[in-house]
This record gives C-alpha cells, structure tokens and sequence, in this order.
C-alpha cells in the first residue's frame, strides 16, 4: 500500500479527495476504504458513485468481486450493492443526467463516495451531499478520487485543490476538507509488476498526457475561451473617466441573474467594471438590485437584455421588460444569435495591435468581478457543435450570456444608431 493510499484510509475529514494521475491506486484504496468502514460500522450505508451503471460494472463492481472477502459479504447483483454479515451496505449508484440525483431524495447514507469526481457536476454533488444524515453516530463523510478532467474540473479545482494545502485538513465552515495528489510513481507495485505503464502514457496527446501522467490540474481542452487569460484580460479596478459611455447588460431567470456594467473607451475597448451575479430574485427584486448596485450619479447609456424578456407572462399578464421599467429600468433587445454571439465575443478576446503596436485585448475585467471570470475561463465548447458552448452545467452559461449580449450588439451596431445615441446622450447631458 501507498502512503498516499494509506492516508485516504486514514482520513476522518469531512471530505477527502484523492485525485491526480492515473495509475495512483485510487480506486482501489476506494474500495479498501468502503470495506473497512463496513464491517468496522455494524448496519452502516454507503453508496459508491460513477456517472454511469456501466463504468461502474466494468471497474468497480467487477474488482469489488475479486477483492471483498466471500465470509465477510455478498454481492446482490440485482440490486448493485454489496450486504455484509453485520448488515451493512455498499450500494452501488450512477448519475447519468442531472436529473438523476432525485432517485436518491429519500436516502439515507453514512458515506458517500465518488469515484472521478470531476465527471460530476456541481449541483450534482452539492445535492447528493445533502443525503448523508442519520441519527446512528457514525462518521459522516464525502470520499472522492480522480483525475483532472470533465465537467466537473474547475469546481472541484477550485473546491479542492486551489483552496487546499496538500496533505493537511482545512476548516471549512466547521467541517473539515482534505487534498491528497496522486501520483503514478508513488504507486511502486504497478511500477515493478508493469514497467512499461509509464511509457504509454508518455505517448498520449499533450492535454490527456498533461492529466493523467503528471496529474496537472491546469487544463484547457475543451475550453469555450482556450484565449481567455487571466494574465492578459483580468486588471485591477482602475478609476473609469466620466466621458466614457457605460452599458449594462443582463441574462435574468429566476435561477440566476447575472448583469454586466461594462465601459467603452475611446478606441472601443470594453471594460467590465462591475457585476451582480445572483439566484432567486423575481424581477422586481432583481430591479432593485440592479438600481442599488449603480452609482447615484452614474448615467448609463443603454442597458441590453435578451429578447425572450419581452415575453408577457402568464401570471402577470406583463413582461419583464415592463416590470424592470416600472422600476426606472429601460432595456434594448440584446443580439441574441448564438454562433454569432460568441464569435464577437472572441473578437474582443483577441489582442489587437494600439497606437504604439502594442497587442492589447478589447475586453479587459476588474478582478472584483468573480463570477465572469470564473464561468468564461470554464465554459465548455459544445460536443455537437465546436461552433456553440455547451449549455451544461447551466450554472457556467449566465455571466457569459450576458458578456456575448453586449459583444454581439455592438458588434452589430451602425452608424445610424450610433448617431442616434449621440443625439441623445447630447439631449440628456444639456438637462
């Protein structure tokens, strides 16, 4: 066994994650760890997840049946879990779709564990945590291992291994997370029973070689915005000159609004100043959150929202767009064309030569604004279509919908309408 391995088993954090390169004996310290918690719990509950029943056949289950001991247990094929003579229980589960983890909505379990964690989604796992509860007194606890890699990389990036010290149990909010990185070196047994391991996985593609050979967490195949840098478009709040026109643009649902306040300089670089990225508002609320946010003395020269806002609403008998204006809120149609949408917002990524030659962006974001540069740098492209970013998980998709709003509106724009803003802004400033 290795240290690393030994140190899962060892582990009474609330949550441990064991993840890195392939070939680290990850999920077989899964196992181990689940067998040893079973008998060591009498009438203990544990589920083991993958995101599908057939990963779980051909790996899990299928090494569960050569490496559990036949006296201590049986395995129900028929109901994919494991009952051991002290009646405990390690079931077996899989959350295809989203969707799926409502199966689990009456459980009850000690431990859950996750097995490639990175293929789940955030919601995914944030709800099946809401499943470990009981009044038995057992450790209550999350286990997963992984490589880099999936739909869930950033999150449990972020969750885990930035927020983390390797090796060492932080508090989180009175419970307790633990990193442990896996390496395939430290796996000394694979090394002497299969020497050429190693040398296959030194000829994979950069990005898969990057993963699961040197378990690097820095990733971007698959990314929407693979342009999108944080050394180059991220900056530090900088004072916004007064003659320079500001716009607001928004993606709302009750699930989540996300509203951009972006400045245009006099070369046309865009610069996200400011943003609200919040869930549960109804439309007036998110109107007065908006109306708060901004400046008493902040003129805004046009707000933009997506066209499904014109929409009446059958509860209301109005639009959204009529009840953000009761509130002193006037909205354009934003271009809402896809495709288009996010080609313009590429545009703005790309580094574009200034006066003196020098290669500068056309969108720039204040470091305050988390959220946006959170989901832009983790947005995915979409599997069907390399044109379009994925819409899944959803909860990546609002501040960048926002964000290719605006970018495809003025991108659109002509001269006559940029006169006719002119106009106005000529009209407003004489009062």
């Amino acid at each position: 066994m290795t240290r690393q391995q030994l140190a899962f088993l060892r582990s009474d954090a609330d949550e441990t994650l064991f993840g890195g390169a392939a070939g680290g004996g990850k999920s077989w310290a899964q196992l181990i760890d689940a067998l040893i918690y079973a008998l060591r719990y009498a009438g203990s509950h544990q589920l083991l997840l993958r995101r599908t029943m057939p990963e779980l056949e051909r790996s899990l289950v299928r090494v569960s049946l050569t490496l559990y001991p036949q006296a201590v247990g049986n395995y129900v094929a028929s109901a994919h879990r494991w009952r051991f003579c002290n009646g405990s229980e390690l079931e077996f589960g899989y959350c295809d779709a989203e969707s799926d983890v409502v199966k689990y909505q009456s459980a009850e379990y000690d431990v859950i564990r996750f097995d490639e964690l990175t293929h789940f989604t955030r919601f995914q796992f944030t709800y099946l945590l809401s499943r470990i509860r009981g009044a038995n007194g057992y450790p209550k606890l999350v286990k997963g291992t992984t490589n880099p890699g999936g739909v869930g990389h950033d999150w449990v990036k972020r969750r885990y291994i930035d927020a983390l010290p390797p090796n060492q149990p932080v508090p989180f909010d009175g419970r307790t997370r633990l990193f442990l990185p896996a390496k395939v070196q430290d796996n000394r047994f694979l090394m002497a029973r299969d020497p050429g391991y190693l040398d296959r996985l030194r000829q994979l593609g950069e990005h898969e070689r990057r993963a699961l050979l040197e378990g690097d967490w820095e990733l971007t195949k698959g990314r929407f915005f693979p342009e999108f840098s944080r050394g180059t478009h991220v900056i530090a709040p900088c004072a916004i000159p007064g003659e320079w026109p500001r716009y607001l643009s928004i993606d709302y649902g009750l699930d989540m609004l996300a509203a951009l306040w972006i400045a245009v300089d006099p070369r046309g670089c865009a610069y996200v100043y400011r943003e609200v990225y919040e869930s549960g508002l109804i439309v007036s609320a998110a109107a007065e959150r908006l109306r708060a946010a901004e400046g008493p003395d902040e003129r805004i020269r046009q707000r933009f929202a997506p066209p499904d806002l014109w929409g009446r609403r059958q509860e209301t008998g109005r639009s959204a767009v009529e009840i953000f204006a009761q509130h002193g809120l006037y909205f354009d149609k934003s271009d809402n064309r896809r495709v288009t949408g996010w080609l313009a917002v590429k545009e703005y990524l790309q580094p574009q030569p200034d006066e003196q030659g020098i290669l500068t962006p056309h969108l720039r974001v204040f470091d305050t604004c988390t959220q946006l540069i959170r989901t832009l740098g983790a947005l995915m492209a979409d599997s069907a279509d390399p044109n379009d970013a994925a819409n899944r998980p959803h909860e990546l998709t609002h501040a960048p919908d926002a964000l290719r709003g605006f970018c495809a509106t003025m991108r659109a724009d002509t001269p006559a309408r940029r006169e006719e803003r002119d106009e106005v802004d000529a009209f407003l400033a004489y009062f």
